[in-house]
């Protein structure tokens, strides 16, 4: 039976380090290649496990017990060095200041991912009542979506509902004084654009986007190549703008990709989660396989109150909260 276990946890061991290096391909032609990169965690704690249970059951050390053993530490540094710095590297997103502590120049947002086919508007709505946001981003609304979410009473919305599971609805408490709806790369795709005034009078720039996912699709090839995603071309409206900004949304892609990278340097974003931990948005059905997929990146502008992974309501996501504060 030791011989058995053995032989087993020597052929895990070597598909997780397969999967590991190859996770490292940043050809994004190809979207198995992409969805390799999402399950760092599991990559990690699968690979932690391999190689305890190998020292466990190896009674020989020889050139296969190296090999394997090399392997896996080099499948963990990966699967660390990619995720470690959400844990205990710098909060990149600056915690708020004393002198900053302004309640005026307070932003807090909400986002969600409904999923088009839950009911489960009213859990929404509790949600919404108990952390009271000034912002309100949600993803694959309907008509019948919509029609739950008016029920807030917010002021001021941009709904473009859909029933392709791409439509969107932002509402705010605040005054939106420019109301954008753009399709960067399919005209069933939207993103929404606005410049919200803050009470202290203060503006800023919102960009709720909800990039296509990176699945095999003859509809919606985006996601695909770094300069085919809708998110290059948000990030580049962020660096053209002298206003702070924030951009939210479901990014369908995990903020440690070269897509989401390429985008954050080319925008000159800063990521809100780095430093603060991964609260992994996706999926809410399983407590396996998880990943974040829901982000807020900010512009230098801005201190982070706090970041929160909200109850789930039904959908597949978790709802993802922030409150920022813009510095004086």
């Amino acid at each position: 039976m030791r011989s058995i276990l053995y032989k087993i946890v020597v052929g895990l061991s070597a598909i997780v380090v397969i999967l590991s290096i190859l996770s490292l391909i940043h050809d994004l032609t190809y979207w198995y290649a992409k969805i390799l990169d999402f399950p760092r965690t599991q990559y990690l704690i699968f690979s932690l496990v391999c190689l305890l249970l190998f020292l466990i059951l190896n009674r020989k050390w020889n050139v296969t017990s190296y090999i394997v053993v090399a392997g896996l530490v080099v499948a963990i540094s990966i699967h660390s060095i990619k995720i470690g710095p959400y844990y205990v590297g710098e909060k990149v997103v600056p915690e708020v200041s004393q002198e900053n502590l302004e309640s005026a120049s307070s932003l807090k947002v909400l986002i969600a991912n409904v999923l088009i086919t839950n009911r489960d508007a009213a859990k929404l709505r509790e949600i919404i009542e108990k952390h009271q946001p000034d912002m309100v981003l949600a993803m694959e609304v309907n008509s019948w979506w919509v029609e739950q979410l008016d029920q807030i009473g917010y002021p001021f919305a941009i709904k473009y509902p859909l029933e392709n599971a791409y439509g969107m609805a932002l509402y705010s408490k605040l005054p939106l004084l420019e109301k954008d709806v753009k399709f960067f790369q399919h005209h069933d795709v939207p993103s929404v654009h606005t410049v919200v005034e803050l009470k202290s009078g203060q503006k800023i720039k919102f960009h709720g986007v909800h990039p296509v996912a990176p699945f095999p699709s003859d509809k919606y090839p985006d996601n695909v190549g770094l300069n085919e995603v809708a998110l290059t071309k948000v990030g580049k409206l962020v660096a053209a703008d002298n206003l702070p900004s924030i951009v939210a949304g479901d990014f369908n892609d995990v903020s440690w990709s070269s897509t989401t990278k390429f985008f954050e340097e080319h925008g000159n974003l800063k990521n809100v989660r780095l430093g603060r931990g991964l609260y992994n948005s996706f999926s809410a059905q399983s407590f396996w396989m998880r990943w974040p997929l829901d982000h807020f990146f900010v512009t230098e502008e801005f201190e982070a109150v706090k970041v929160q992974r909200l109850d789930k309501f039904g959908s597949d996501h978790f709802p993802m909260l922030t409150e920022l504060i813009l510095r004086k």
